[in-house]
């Protein structure tokens, strides 16, 4: 397709990339990390230290301390899913205490 100018349409209009995260947040006051998925980080974490999210109301305050990020909301669940794993604890073991 060629826009009227004669140029090319790739490239011209661009999509917004829509991206999923795998991520992890800390209690700043207590010894409890939440491992979850969202689309945007930022807002998420807000949600979070507005105690939107009841079960873990106590624990607020909360800082982001790892995420990942995924093209598609399902590999975000199952990246999620490893993390509440013994093995993917042990594996956010060393990143987050490597930082």
């Amino acid at each position: 397709m060629t826009r009227s100018d004669g140029d090319s349409c790739r490239g011209y209009y661009k999509r917004k990339r829509v991206m999923f995260y795998a991520y992890v947040i800390k209690s700043i006051e207590h010894d409890f990390f939440y491992k979850g998925h969202c689309e945007d980080l930022e807002i998420r974490l807000q949600q979070h230290n507005a105690g939107v999210t009841q079960s873990i109301k106590p624990y607020i305050p909360f800082k982001l301390v790892y995420f990942e990020s995924f093209l598609t909301r399902t590999e975000a669940v199952e990246r999620e899913k490893y993390f509440k794993s013994a093995a993917g604890r042990r594996y956010l073991k060393s990143r987050i205490l490597a930082r």
